[in-house]
């Protein structure tokens, strides 16, 4: 495959990457901003991320959150240690869409019912808790929370079939990639391994029209692309930890890769600017690929 170019640089800590109206938006954990950016690599911060009055740390000791989006439109933030899922109106406004408890949220998936995915790692990895293992919730278009699945060691980035009949999740303890069925009333069932990634450690991942998986890998500084089974189709190796990864572009085949440098957990909450987003050139669309405006 060709080498990854340099698109922007000097960002904090970019992490889920979403292409979404002709241009990339990603969440820059350390600056508490969603930014959008164009093939040009001309960025935009599109939003701010304000704490609650009670939680007025700055900085990525406030991280993570991820984003989506309804399939009305309308954005969603997942705000991880404030506790709250965050939906943006028509106006440019946040509303809280869902207080959530305390455990750690990390990422989010919207399949095209409305039904929103949130998973949530099971202890404080930063500040040296026990290990435990993590879960994902459902949140369904009526306001309804219920957790839907237990037991995934590290979970990570998520991602919803074309078909809305499968929720995959990246563990990144468990080195594997895990599917579940989805039920008409969003509940999951079957759970199983999809990948065994073997020393792979998934991060954020997303899929292809061709029905292989990228997945982001921190500690060995690459993208993979596998299919169902754990073969391995290509690998693009970089210069610093890979986060996450999204497909996108004219034509859907440009795979983004959030990267930046990884100090270990008690690093974590330290401003830097070795964040980037590269790009690309991949063999397969996004699954779920549209085109922007014009």
């Amino acid at each position: 495959m060709p080498e990854p170019k340099l698109l922007v640089e000097g960002l904090s800590f970019p992490e889920s990457p979403r292409w979404h109206d002709g241009r990339l938006w990603f969440a820059d954990w350390g600056t508490q901003e969603v930014i959008a950016v164009d093939l040009a690599g001309t960025k935009e911060v599109v939003l701010r991320i304000p704490a609650p009055p009670d939680r007025q740390a700055g900085g990525a000791a406030r991280g993570p959150f991820s984003i989506d989006w309804l399939p009305d439109g309308r954005l969603l933030v997942v705000a991880g240690r404030d506790r709250r899922l965050l939906r943006q109106e028509a106006d440019g406004s946040l509303a809280d869409r869902a207080e959530l408890d305390d455990r750690g949220w990390n990422e989010i998936a919207v399949d095209d019912r409305g039904n929103i995915y949130l998973n949530a790692v099971g202890f404080d990895f930063v500040a040296g808790e026990a290990f435990a293992p993590g879960t994902v919730v459902l949140l369904t278009p009526d306001g309804s929370l219920r957790q839907v699945a237990e037991g995934i060691a590290f979970p990570n980035g998520m991602a919803v079939t074309p078909d809305d009949a499968t929720l995959i999740v990246a563990d990144s303890y468990g080195r594997k990639l895990v599917a579940f069925d989805i039920i008409q009333d969003g509940t999951l069932s079957d759970q199983r391994t999809w990948a065994d990634l073997g020393d792979g450690a998934p991060d954020g991942i997303c899929l292809d029209e061709d029905g292989a998986v990228w997945y982001a890998d921190v500690p060995n500084r690459r993208c993979v692309r596998v299919r169902e089974g754990g073969a391995v189709l290509q690998t693009i190796d970089v210069d610093r930890g890979c986060f996450s990864c999204a497909l996108g572009g004219p034509d859907g085949r440009t795979l983004f890769i959030a990267a930046t440098e990884w100090r270990g957990p008690a690093a974590a909450a330290t401003l830097l600017d070795t964040g980037r987003i590269l790009a690309v050139e991949a063999p397969a669309a996004g699954a779920d690929w549209r085109p922007g405006p014009g």
